[in-house]
């Protein structure tokens, strides 16, 4: 399972790449926003981060957009600004039919926003490189996320479609895993959850004894 960082603050970016060899990106308006950069700024300084790799980058359109001639047309420009970055274009009647008309222009996209099997089964008909489920969200109301993933990746094998499974909105360790084991493709996830589930109360503690125990260890001199 690939591991993308959900995010479009640069350092932390800088710190994933360097530490994790981090295998993609994805934004969203949010991080955008948290970021405190104007739009085209910030993704100009991401294309650059990434500028010689294959790795993905999947930038959105304009949410405002409903019209798919409109999501189109953001989408081929932002496609023009780098070869790594993946159109993210959110799930609805218009963003399938800019997901197919946009994959046909051999432009990749990255469905996001999918809450159902029936909404992923929609973009990969349709030709989405990427498929987005939100797993926190999903948990938050009731929801098994492991279910979730299992099902989706059960549909895209058994008909055949190409489509990877991106697992998002992760907010633990514990989905991380879950979405692991049901056969996401990738996981996308922030700094914060990501440095969370590298550590271990009982790791602490061990190094704690081991520590200890060298210490205590007679000295060579």
């Amino acid at each position: 399972m690939k591991l993308f960082l959900d995010s479009a603050i640069t350092d932390e970016i800088k710190h994933s790449i360097e530490y994790w060899n981090l295998d993609g990106l994805t934004t969203n308006p949010k991080h955008i926003k948290n970021s405190g950069k104007p739009f085209l700024r910030v993704v100009e300084e991401i294309a650059d981060l990434f500028a010689g790799t294959d790795k993905p980058v999947s930038v959105e359109v304009d949410p405002h957009l409903t019209d798919w001639e409109q999501i189109v047309e953001q989408g081929t420009k932002l496609s023009e600004m780098s070869p790594n970055f993946v159109v993210k274009v959110g799930a609805s009647e218009n963003g399938f039919k800019a997901i197919r008309e946009l994959t046909q222009l051999g432009i990749r996209t990255n469905a996001t926003l999918i809450f159902s099997v029936s909404q992923a089964w929609h973009a990969a008909r349709a030709g989405a490189y990427f498929i987005s489920p939100f797993i926190g969200w999903k948990e938050t109301y009731g929801d098994s996320p492991t279910t979730f993933i299992h099902e989706v990746a059960e549909m895209l094998e058994r008909h055949e479609y190409d489509s990877q499974i991106i697992a998002a909105a992760i907010r633990n360790s514990c989905q991380i895993a879950d979405v692991a084991l049901a056969g996401a493709h990738c996981v996308t996830a922030g700094l914060a959850v990501y440095q969370e589930s590298m550590q271990n109360p009982y790791t602490v503690h061990g190094e704690k004894v081991f520590q200890d125990a060298w210490d205590a260890t007679p000295s060579d001199e």
